[in-house]
């Protein structure tokens, strides 16, 4: 049960990290609550510490988000972060700037004069790794502030002002690639703001039933489940809060599954107890797909056509007579994409985000049990439920399937020289200071044998240029990367069938090796290069992650890789091989 009164109040500035800071706290065993930014300080009253989150926004625009000062006045300790440093700032009559240029991912914080006696900074090394996502600056420090720590691009990191209990970092505490974080965020939390633990994790699985029975009361749930772990456990915590008479579900083949996928699904739910039954919709998917290359346009259509299917199911079934609504196991990663928080940007829209699924919600007719969790913590309350670790420990899926990894375009389209690059005009999604990009990438013929080399330079490619969000590098190919170029390209059967291949081989590989263990996923993307006889290339896009908010490209072994594209180069119609060098930001985990 969560504690009446929130010790600490995380205000939601836009971004996408306020739900992941108010996480962050309860892993120290603090209850904190989101609230927007714009909260009177009055309903406030209590807490002990207010943490005002980074966003998309510049301060100097006319519409963006805003405080109530009266926040700042001392009766509660402030820790502002990226934007909620820049807002608290010129709050305080300091000046904010753009950058240079923007700052997005990995950098290294240096630890000023003032940070030894720093209650913030306390335990914290010099030269430390941080995860930046910003394109303004604090240009001057508030008056009555200390400057405790910088970066090579940012004068400005930390500022403090200890009798008045503020601070302020230009960095991410919260994302797990900000390597003491979390100690920053302790001694916020216990240190400055002196609070108590009050909220324990292993009363999540009861209190989550006893909400799916405070929102579903008499009805039952029908779902249509994925064989993914949050529909897994979103499922069985509903058999759990509800018994099992009343809760259903359907598996949708969409034609656009993994090799394998359908039957395995069966399996599991088969094992589970659940009476889950398989609906053969693979024509539909793939008929409505045939006209679309934009990526939020094939996730729209996607969406709808998960409705559409479901309405049929449901129509047929008379499964919405009053007596039953729709579960899904719906994520918090999945909305704030989607502009999930109060003024946050649209990276990409999830599929449980659609029109028709948004109405539903607005008819009070879902039920989302871990709509406000992460993936590490659903899989910890799929632990504590009992679920088999095999089920859990599956590599995230996307819902709309290979869909999002079969890149398309409009037209052929020759590729531009940039030296030893090349810009290759296929365009995939990214996200750079809280906002959707949506550009070319760049292609390096530099052997990954120079992984970790080129995973750092390949930020400062995208930090340094407004035109790419993504950098890959050639592991081998068919024919000369000067010699291929980007295809007319659709979403067809054949290209499906042939990334359904190429997906097979690289997670059997990963497998025997027992690479798929040391990483979180493993996406591989279908692009339209190549040449006339063998139009598509493959791409490799193993990354480390906890949450899916952040991510890290991860370097293969240089035997393993070459074997993996010597495999792969013997598909049908696969002209290359490359490996993405991105981590998120500036790029998205997913292409699409």
């Amino acid at each position: 049960m969560r504690p009446r009164s929130p010790q600490i109040f995380v205000l939601d500035t836009g971004g996408q990290y306020c739900h992941l800071i108010a996480r962050r706290i309860r892993e120290l065993g603090v209850y904190a609550e989101v609230r927007r930014s714009d909260v009177p300080a009055s309903e406030l009253e209590g807490a002990r510490g207010i943490i005002i989150s980074g966003g998309p926004a510049s301060v100097y625009d006319e519409n963006s988000p805003r405080i109530d000062a009266e926040i700042l006045d001392g009766k509660a300790a402030v820790l502002g972060i990226c934007y909620g440093l820049q807002l608290m700032a010129q709050a305080l009559g300091a000046s904010v700037t753009p950058g240079v240029k923007g700052e997005y991912g990995l950098a290294t914080l240096h630890l000023e004069d003032g940070a030894a006696s720093s209650a913030l900074l306390a335990g914290l090394t010099d030269a430390q790794q941080i995860w930046m996502s910003h394109k303004d600056v604090v240009a001057t420090v508030p008056s009555g502030f200390s400057r405790t720590g910088s970066t090579s691009t940012c004068a400005i990191a930390v500022i403090e002002r200890p009798e008045r209990a503020l601070y302020g970092v230009q960095f991410h505490p919260e994302v797990v690639h900000t390597a003491q974080g979390q100690v920053l965020l302790s001694n916020f939390v216990f240190g400055i703001a002196g609070c108590s633990r009050d909220w324990d994790p292993a009363h999540q699985p009861g209190e989550i039933e006893r909400q799916i029975r405070d929102a579903v009361g008499d009805r039952s749930v029908f779902f249509f489940v994925s064989g993914g772990v949050d529909s897994t456990v979103a499922y069985t915590l509903c058999v759990r809060a509800l018994g099992p008479d009343r809760v259903r579900g359907v598996y949708v083949d969409t034609g656009l599954m993994r090799d394998g996928e359908t039957p395995a699904v069966e399996q599991m739910f088969a094992r589970l107890g659940g009476e889950v039954v398989v609906e053969q919709a693979s024509a539909e998917f793939l008929g409505a797909l045939a006209a679309a290359r934009d990526p939020e346009a094939k996730r729209s259509i996607i969406g709808e056509a998960f409705v559409a299917v479901q309405e049929r199911i449901i129509d047929s079934r008379h499964l919405m007579d009053g007596h039953w609504i729709l579960g899904q196991g719906t994520i918090y990663p999945d909305t704030i994409e989607s502009g999930g928080t109060s003024q946050a940007a649209v990276i990409k829209t999830h599929h449980n985000r659609v029109e028709g699924i948004q109405k539903l919600i607005a008819e009070g007719r879902i039920v989302e049990p871990l709509s406000s969790y992460y993936k590490d913590e659903v899989r910890a309350i799929g632990m504590q439920l009992g679920l088999p670790a095999e089920y859990l420990e599956r590599h995230p899926f996307p819902g709309p399937g290979l869909a999002i990894r079969c890149l398309c375009s409009e037209m052929d389209v020759d590729l531009a020289s940039r030296g030893e690059a090349f810009l290759v005009p296929v365009r995939s999604v990214g996200v750079q200071g809280d906002f959707r990009t949506y550009a070319p990438v760049l292609a390096t013929t530099e052997y990954p044998s120079k992984t970790a080399d080129l995973q750092s330079s390949a930020t400062e490619l995208v930090n340094g240029s407004g035109e790419i969000n993504r950098v890959i590098a050639l592991v081998d190919s068919t024919a000369p990367l000067a010699a291929m170029r980007v295809w007319k390209s659709a979403v067809t059967p054949q290209r499906i069938v042939r990334l359904r291949e190429a997906d097979r081989i690289v997670r059997e590989m990963s497998h025997a090796s027992g690479f798929d263990r040391e990483i979180w996923q493993f996406p591989v993307v279908l692009i339209p290069l190549g040449t006339a006889a063998r139009p598509d290339s493959i791409v490799l896009r193993p990354v480390d992650s906890i949450d899916g908010m952040t991510a890290q490209s991860v370097s293969m072994d240089e035997e393993a890789l070459a074997a993996m594209a010597d495999r792969l180069l013997k598909v049908e119609g696969v002209a290359a091989v490359f490996y993405d060098l991105t981590h998120k930001p500036p790029a998205t985990i997913e292409w699409e």
